[in-house]
């Protein structure tokens, strides 16, 4: 049986089930299954609005008693811990029995428990035959307080595409450098700031860029936003992520839709375009290739978005030669 280091669990609407998959791939390499996914890629549970927890394996035995001496024999000293039972899909063990396993599993550590606030969680998982121990890493939900930002647009993108489009866009590398192509309110640089990305925002507009500065501010996140065109922008990033016009604030037309794709591509060479319509063609025009792609539909509205994930074309040495 293959090992891995991680086990993280997923929590998603079926509207967002493509999206999910869509950011696990970038994310993973592989998409989740019933919304469990085995790996050895680690990442921060926080920077995705899917990722429930993950935990960190650190003992499986095909036996229960096998596990429990498992757990005993690494001698665990630490207070403040807490353990927590993680049912897996398929597992039919009872709330009774899953406290009796969790008391074992306190037995077998030396310190102070905190059951309230917790600074490390313990816990153990079943699933097919198999039995997990390891440290538990919650998702952090402290960016739901961006509902609440001084600032909106009835059109701007929900806080959980924005929040993915971050972590594609980024692919999880908190090291890497993003832009913002057209902030709007600054719903995605929001998220990107209270995960900890490097990320700066453009706007043409400068009521847009008020918008952003005042969103950022009201929260104490530190991070430039532009008044300028991309054209004329000529800082660097890895990534950049653009939410093209809707037609309604700004004017929107393949034209305008290309020039904007092009000149993002001059300034990074991994980008994700939202479009409400499909722009393929464009894309291609540009001369950039879609790598992935997904279509989000705003649940109980006949509203959907098209989101790309786009890499430069890269001339090898070999194919300049032929």
């Amino acid at each position: 049986m293959r090992q891995y280091n991680h086990i993280y669990t997923f929590k998603y609407d079926t509207h967002n089930s493509g999206l999910c998959q869509l950011e696990a791939r970038q994310l993973f390499g592989e998409e989740a299954r019933q919304k469990l996914l085995f790996t050895n890629v680690w990442i921060d549970p926080s920077i995705s609005p899917f990722v429930k927890n993950r935990l960190d394996i650190m003992a499986t035995a095909d036996d229960y008693e096998q596990l429990i001496d498992c757990i005993r024999q690494k001698n665990i000293c630490t207070d403040g811990f807490k353990a927590e039972y993680l049912v897996l899909e398929g597992d039919a063990t009872g709330y009774n029995e899953r406290l009796s396993k969790l008391k074992d599993v306190g037995y077998c550590i030396e310190g102070d428990p905190d059951y309230v606030t917790p600074t490390i969680i313990y816990s153990i998982a079943y699933y097919q035959d198999t039995w997990y121990f390891g440290e538990l890493v919650k998702h952090n939900t402290d960016w739901f307080k961006h509902k609440n930002k001084p600032v909106s647009f009835s059109s701007a993108i929900n806080m959980d595409i924005a929040k993915t489009l971050v972590s594609i866009a980024s692919q999880g590398d908190k090291n890497k450098r993003l832009l913002d192509a057209g902030c709007g309110v600054g719903t995605v640089m929001l998220e990107a700031c209270i995960s900890g990305f490097n990320i700066e925002g453009c706007d043409i507009h400068w009521k847009a860029c008020v918008s952003t500065r005042k969103n950022l501010a009201h929260y104490n996140y530190m991070a430039n936003v532009y008044r300028t065109d991309l054209k004329d922008h000529s800082t660097q990033y890895d990534a950049a992520i653009i939410d093209l016009p809707y037609n309604l604030f700004s004017h929107s037309d393949d034209d305008n839709s290309l020039h904007i794709i092009r000149s993002a591509a001059e300034l990074a060479t991994r980008l994700i375009i939202v479009s409400t319509l499909d722009i393929k063609a464009i894309i291609n025009q540009a001369g950039i290739k879609v790598v992935d792609a997904c279509l989000v539909e705003k649940k109980g509205k006949k509203f959907a978005r098209n989101i790309w994930v786009c890499e430069k074309e890269t001339v090898t040495l070999a194919t300049e030669l032929v």
